[in-house]
């Protein structure tokens, strides 16, 4: 430990001293097998391309710190495997590590150096390379996907294996187009995947999205685009940065883009971007001092010293972003310091330049001059953030194949043919191997599967540190408690265009954006099935709900119960009435041979008193639920007793009518036909008759038990429905024209002086009869569908009450109170002024004193 820190202060002082390094000698080792590298160790505005009007070199000058770290990584990995026994015993790893300056102009050239025949500086042109043996075993890299993009279609012709450890775009995932491409670090797909469910965990579904105008960040871009849509996230505002070029605009397009986002509801920008364009985006922003932000940070920045050193940065918000995951080598800070120290010593820089290879200064020039004017503090800064595990990793992946591929065991490498990059490939296919005590597998697209962890940027002593606030491997897990947020109060931001809807309202879309919506209530009938629906779903026939509500209830029968205030009404007055229909059939029965009772039509009166009691009964089919036999009893208990009753006052109509209105030699004949059993048989023919009736309608247009799922909001009514209303009048026809008959053979008659007026109690029994079911038609017709079964009791118990009121109970009334008048004078007639009336009455000459 001693020792590395004097070397550290030697490094240190040598820099200070201007005295150069030679770390640009130390990227090339010579070895068994070679492994090439692609490295971004130059900055890439210094490239000066868009002045380039001759294929000549180009060289950077500006040291990229992370990327050397990236080289350094490799060389460490290099080293622990040939210094190891277990992985390629025997044998040597080489490396040839060249600059990028993450452009594939300055890519291509080290590429077309790989591929030159082995000692040799040409490439052989071939039918077949099969046999063909380059001048490495494998390539390291590129860093950028653009780079990546042109490379890897190059090494692929030669099924040339590319493990890179930071190309990220998509594009590379197509096995067709890059056969031989791996990488060591997840796709952009994961990590787009990974910000559209943070978006989602933190309710944020109104965003604008900014992306730099080059392969990363127009691809990433389009994916987050794509899978924010399909998750119900609205991108608000969207743009492409141009890169910085000496000259080029800035931010271009970018600029209106920020001013309408300044000044809008969206709180939450998705950067997904190279570095340097987001550096040109945050100096704008704080320039015109833009309100603060929420930014959701792409890998490519969110480590990025260039952006993090910015001045001004803790002014432009919350940043956070996903960075994989990867192993911790605390060991790798002294590597880089041991070699920093090494690259400040002569001795060991003349060692360097004694081994050198020679093909890089007559074919691609120095590999990095800008390394050897590195110091040790603007490269050890970038270990602070900078992952260099898949860089690491990538060199045991290729380690990993070819022990395969030689057949190696502790023993060594059996295998004496050298192996060619074609047959390393084949054992690179979905290959498990173990890097840093890390097991990782290429899939079948040549990606691997690391989970991510979501940083926050936390600002202390005006220089960043990233928090770990939540993690990413296929689901989201997040951390509330550890975040901190720019907004007063550290409240959570709000960034959507519309408010939630509550439980119960859906929304209905304004605009373009299916995130900007107002709130509608679902009613009555229908519900909020989803919180997202656009449209309330209706429930099924059987259900019902109510306003604003998210789910629906089961509709409960409903039907006439015994229990309800108007049945209990109905049965008491059914109860009353029949109680006067029994108490006045017991009297008639009692009197059956007085006068009175003789005159009301004797044995008929009683058989009319028991129909009225049958149809009495007929209202306790109304109520309890409705069945088939339920629905045609109801029929046939009401008419065929009520034609019973109405035929017996038919009878006594016709023998009031032929006493009064015939001449006498029609008479004794008519009266001997409405008498005995031609009087009966006339009440059979009535009763037969509607009996046919009924069965016609019964058979053709029987009632039928429905359920009703509309008339009630929270029930289902269950009732009788009739089928046909002019069949239904029919049957009623019969009844209606026997009263109508007792009407007009009552109504015209003259009541004789001293004699009871027996036809004005049929005259308004009959009254009672119409106007009772002329009531029922409009009253039925217009009150709701559930008050049709009381109604109908109702009509039929006052039928009862009129008939028994006006005809049966005032003769009850003489039976109990005035007996003195229970006479046949009175009732049957008598004496020769009433010749007549005796006829009619068929009883023989009595004292006419008793008339009076």
């Amino acid at each position: 430990m001693l020792g590395l820190t004097f070397l550290g202060l030697v490094a240190a002082l040598g820099v200070r001293l201007g005295a150069p390094l030679c770390l640009s000698q130390q990227l090339s080792l010579p070895g068994d097998y070679i492994l090439g590298g692609l490295f971004p160790l130059g900055s890439v505005e210094d490239t000066g391309l868009g002045d380039r009007m001759q294929p000549n070199a180009t060289m950077c000058t500006r040291l990229s710190a992370p990327g050397l770290l990236w080289a350094l990584a490799v060389m460490m990995a290099v080293e622990e495997i040939n210094n190891a026994s277990t992985l390629l015993p025997g044998l040597r790893l080489g490396y040839d590590l060249f600059d990028t300056c993450s452009e594939p102009v300055v890519a291509m050239k080290p590429s077309l150096v790989f591929m030159a025949k082995a000692g040799s500086r040409s490439i052989g042109a071939y039918c077949d390379y099969t046999q063909y043996q380059p001048r490495v075993l494998a390539v390291i890299g590129p860093h950028s996907s653009e780079v990546a993009l042109v490379t890897g279609k190059f090494f692929s012709f030669f099924l040339m294996p590319q493990v890179s450890y930071g190309a990220t775009t998509d594009r590379l995932s197509n096995r067709e187009t890059f056969p031989s491409f791996f990488r060591t670090v997840p796709s952009d797909r994961v990590q787009a995947t990974a910000m559209v469910e943070l978006l989602r965990g933190l309710r944020w579904n109104w965003v604008a999205a900014v992306g730099s105008d080059d392969e990363y960040g127009r691809q990433g871009l389009s994916l987050f685009s794509s899978l924010a849509n399909a998750k119900g996230i609205c991108i608000a505002y969207e743009g492409l940065m141009p890169l910085p070029r000496a000259g080029g605009p800035r931010l271009g397009s970018v600029q209106s883009l920020l001013h309408q986002v300044n000044h809008s509801s969206v709180q939450v920008v998705v950067v997904f971007s190279s570095a340097h364009a987001t550096y040109s985006l945050f100096s704008y922003t704080i320039h015109y001092k833009l309100s603060p932000k929420v930014w959701v940070a792409s890998e490519a920045w969110l480590t990025s010293s260039l952006v993090m050193m910015l001045p001004g940065m803790e002014r432009v918000g919350t940043v956070l972003g996903f960075l994989h995951q990867g192993a911790e080598m605390p060991e790798f800070r002294s590597y880089v310091q041991t070699r920093l120290a090494q690259a400040a010593e002569p001795a060991y820089c003349a060692s360097l330049e004694a081994g050198r290879l020679g093909l890089e200064e007559h074919v691609v020039g120095p590999r990095c001059p800008q390394c050897d004017r590195a110091s040790p503090e603007n490269v050890t800064d970038g270990l602070l953030y900078h992952q260099t595990f898949a860089a690491y990793a990538a060199v045991y992946s290729v380690a990993h194949a070819l022990h395969k591929a030689l057949l190696c065991n502790s023993s060594g490498c059996p295998t004496q043919e050298p192996v060619r990059p074609w047959q390393l490939l084949e054992n690179m296919y979905n290959m498990s191997f173990r890097a840093y005590n890390w097991t990782l597998q290429f899939d079948t697209s040549g990606n691997v599967d690391l989970a991510y962890d979501l940083k926050l940027w936390v600002w202390r002593d005006q220089r960043p540190t990233l928090r770990t606030v939540g993690s990413f491997n296929g689901s989201l897990e997040l951390q509330f408690s550890n975040m901190v947020w720019h907004t007063p109060g550290n409240q959570e931001p709000v960034s959507q265009c519309s408010r939630q809807c509550r439980k119960g309202q859906v929304r209905r879309v304004k605009g373009f954006h299916s995130c900007c919506y107002d709130c509608v209530d679902c009613k009555a009938g229908s519900y909020q099935r989803h919180p997202d629906d656009a449209l309330c779903s209706k429930c099924d026939q059987d259900q019902w709900s109510p306003d604003r509500s998210t789910r629906c209830f089961p509709r409960k029968p409903r039907f006439l119960a015994w229990g309800e205030p108007a049945v209990l009404g109905l049965l008491l007055l059914l109860g009353i009435i029949l109680g006067l229909v029994l108490v006045v059939l017991g009297l008639f029965t009692w009197h059956r041979d007085s006068p009175l009772v003789q005159a009301a039509g004797g044995p008929r009166a009683c058989f009319g008193l028991a129909c009225l009691g049958l149809v009495c009964l007929s209202v306790l089919l109304f109520p309890g639920q409705p069945s088939t036999a339920s629905c045609v009893g109801q029929q046939l208990l009401l008419h065929l007793p009520l034609t019973g009753c109405l035929s017996t006052l038919f009878l006594q109509a016709a023998e009031i009518f032929v006493g009064s209105e015939l001449p006498p030699s029609w008479t004794d004949w008519l009266h001997s036909r409405l008498r005995g059993p031609w009087a009966w048989l006339v009440v059979l023919l009535a009763m037969l008759a509607e009996a046919v009736l009924c069965s016609w309608y019964l058979a053709v247009f029987p009632p039928v038990v429905i359920t009703n799922w509309h008339v009630l909001p929270t029930e289902a009514l269950v009732h009788c429905r009739v089928s046909s209303w002019i069949s239904f009048g029919v049957v009623h026809a019969i009844n209606a024209m026997l009263a109508f008959l007792c009407f007009l053979g009552t109504f015209l008659v003259q009541s004789r002086p001293g004699r009871y007026n027996c036809a004005r109690g049929l005259t308004f029994a009959m009254l009672a009869y119409f106007i009772t079911w002329v009531s029922y038609i409009p009253l039925f017709a217009n009150v709701h569908v559930v008050s049709h079964p009381p109604v109908q009791m109702g009509t039929i118990l006052f039928c009862v009450l009129g008939i028994l009121a006006t005809f049966h109970l005032p003769k009850c009334y003489l039976l109990l109170w005035r007996p003195d008048l229970n006479t046949p004078e009175f009732f049957l007639g008598g004496g020769p002024s009433d010749a007549r009336g005796q006829s009619s009455s068929g009883v023989g000459e009595e004292t006419q004193g008793k008339n009076k």
